[in-house]
């Protein structure tokens, strides 16, 4: 079904960092005013280059916005931006609607909807999954949870963003979805590193290898876009082992929340665990092919 272009929003982006800036450039590209505003001048400065505009504060960035997005590391940095005496609730104007972009816990989303409603903020949780490549190429899966006209409403936006955007449910139902992806590309990224370092040890030719696996059931977005680290040992941060970790701390809590059983899950935040414990953890998630490295004497 075709969705309705977009109309110019004036949009407050907080956190630009590996996803949020290539996100905020693209809603520049579709024709919306961006104000960006971030922790770090440069990632602002280059904001502005891209042809946004630069704010000094969350308070300054999201006065004027129709809308605003954030795209932050963890639930403390979310929580403080939002629901701190500098933050969106306490600078936006009524009836702004809120995007939270970032992996959190559904519990924390929950939360602030809670208290956007009771200032007339609106709230979206709506978290991505595609990485630094998605991001930048504006092929992003977007997850969203809250009312359904708000989703209606932020739709056009995030289609700047992303190809597939769904609304999946009420608050806190985007978080949970994400969680669930994180689950399955924490699996899918540890059972690739362990077919890499099985294919070495037994000799075959690994490119090759990957290749045909890619063609049948084994293939995966996962193969397609980290089998190229894996294969050049090469593991710049697209997304950190320790977001990843951070992330499937998530998924357990979640899930024992709900009384769901993940042996899988929580033996791959063990070996996330282990892996930023032997000093990987600012490295991408594809370096897990280090753990089992590590366990095979390599």
């Amino acid at each position: 079904m075709d969705t309705p272009a977009a109309q110019p929003r004036t949009i407050a982006f907080i956190g630009l960092g590996i996803m949020g800036g290539p996100m905020a450039a693209n809603l520049v590209r579709a024709g919306h005013t961006v104000i960006g505003f971030n922790r770090s001048r440069l990632a602002v400065d280059r904001l502005v280059a891209a042809g946004g505009r630069g704010a000094d504060s969350v308070a300054e960035a999201v006065a004027d916005a129709d809308a605003v997005i954030t795209m932050l590391p963890a639930d403390a940095e979310v929580t403080e931006v939002a629901l701190g005496k500098g933050g969106v609730l306490s600078h936006a104007r009524p009836g702004t609607l809120l995007i939270d972009m970032s992996t959190i816990s559904p519990q924390t989303a929950i939360a602030i909807a809670h208290t956007g409603h009771e200032k007339d903020i609106r709230v979206l949780d709506a978290p991505v999954s595609g990485g630094e490549a998605g991001a930048i190429e504006a092929v992003l899966s977007i997850m969203a949870g809250g009312d359904a006209a708000d989703f209606a409403e932020a739709e056009p936006v995030l289609r700047a963003l992303g190809t597939t955007v769904v609304h999946v449910g009420p608050h806190g139902a985007g978080q949970t979805v994400k969680a669930a992806n994180q689950l399955i590309v924490a699996a899918n990224i540890q059972a690739l590193a362990e077919a890499v370092v099985f294919l070495r040890k037994a000799g075959a030719d690994l490119p090759a290898a990957l290749d045909v696996l890619g063609g049948g059931l084994a293939g995966s977005t996962v193969l397609t876009r980290k089998k190229t680290n894996m294969l050049d040992r090469d593991f710049p941060p697209g997304f950190r082992i320790d977001l990843h970790h951070k992330d499937m701390t998530i998924v357990t809590d979640a899930a024992r929340s709900v009384g769901a059983v993940l042996p899988v899950g929580a033996l791959v935040a063990q070996l996330l665990a282990s892996a930023r414990a032997n000093g990987d953890g600012g490295l991408d998630h594809s370096a897990l092919l280090r753990g089992v490295e590590r366990l095979s004497g390599q």
